[in-house]
């Protein structure tokens, strides 16, 4: 939990709450970060991993 956290933390601070402007993220940044662990990790689909996250295959 300590370096999901510590990365979760690198990706705030390196700009991962986007830009600025424009549509809001549908995920927080930890779920964001979750997911993108999730999928390197199993490798499924953006299709698989939609329902797991509760959004649309496009979001993901």
């Amino acid at each position: 939990m300590d370096r999901f956290a510590k990365l979760v933390k690198v990706v705030r601070e390196r700009g991962g709450n986007g830009p600025g402007g424009g549509r809001p993220w549908c995920l927080p940044p930890a779920d964001r970060v979750l997911l993108v662990a999730v999928y390197y990790r199993t490798n499924l689909t953006m299709r698989q991993l939609a329902p797991l996250f509760g959004v649309s295959s496009a979001t993901v």
